[in-house]
């Protein structure tokens, strides 16, 4: 899942309330994992001939207005044991202020995942991730709802397992037709608190060469086990470095996960 544009005004939780969801996850640290809902992206694939769709919805509240993804479509398809192909695009409504809610189809993300260095679930994991950011449609780029494209994301994504706590970071650099470069940064730590539910934590840093994005995020989520191969995903998240332009004020995932198998012939319950 890429970083949402970062627009719109709205209230925002409590310190206090974040402060309760980051002991809950500290204290309870353990097998974390990337991917949606998460913007952090982990070396994990699907396996060969298999789906893991995400369908989600995504709010992102800012100064002066608000976006809406909805849906965000996440297609992620296996080939063979270490190779995913990818193809991401969300509808964007967005409202500011004082003007009419305008509505389209965002960026899309057509990429191909590669996980090269693969020591089993107590080892290193890394993989290569890299997707183009297509163009927008002219209306969607004049509404502001995106960007005029194409753009290279060449990330890095890697997993480690420390004792019995699992790491997952992502970096990586978008180099642009024309416009700034733009790099990102992601970490994601939790565990699992039940066999059914998992909660993690998520810093992500996205920050463009002078001009903006420049934003700082935390947020925490998790997974939950509806029945095999259909998993809920939630998160909810803010700026950690101020409320300025572009920095979300509150930003919210919910979503499903279908995990499908056989090429999509039946659900895949191996994971569970």
């Amino acid at each position: 899942m890429r970083a949402p544009c970062n627009d719109g005004r709205r209230g925002v939780p409590e310190p206090k309330v974040f402060e309760l969801l980051v002991l809950l996850v500290v204290c309870r640290v353990g097998h974390a994992q990337g991917g949606p809902p998460y913007l952090t992206n982990d070396p994990g694939t699907p396996g060969n001939g298999n789906w893991e769709i995400n369908l989600a919805s995504m709010q992102t509240i800012a100064r002066g207005g608000a976006s809406y993804q909805t849906p965000q479509i996440d297609l992620n398809f296996g080939l063979g044991p270490t190779i995913q192909l990818t193809y991401e695009i969300p509808y964007v409504l967005q409202s500011n202020a004082g003007q009419p809610t305008t509505s389209g189809w965002g960026n899309a993300y057509p990429g191909i995942k590669w996980r090269f260095l693969d020591q089993g679930e107590d080892g290193w994991q890394m993989s290569a991730f890299p997707q183009l950011e297509t163009a927008g449609a002219a209306h969607a780029r004049a509404a502001g709802i995106a960007g005029p494209g194409p753009r290279l994301l060449l990330p890095v994504e890697v997993t480690k397992k420390v004792g019995t706590i699992d790491l997952d970071f992502e970096a990586g650099v978008y180099l642009p037709h024309h416009g700034p470069r733009e790099r990102i940064f992601g970490f994601v730590a939790g565990r699992s608190l039940t066999e059914r539910l998992e909660v993690d934590a998520e810093i992500y840093d996205d920050r463009a060469d002078d001009a903006m994005p420049r934003s700082t995020t935390f947020d925490v989520g998790g997974r939950y086990k509806l029945r095999p191969g259909i998993i809920a995903l939630f998160m909810l998240g803010r700026s950690i470095d101020g409320f300025g332009q572009d920095q979300p004020e509150f930003m919210g995932y919910i979503g499903v996960q279908l995990l499908l198998s056989h090429y999509g012939r039946s659900f895949n319950t191996e994971s569970e």
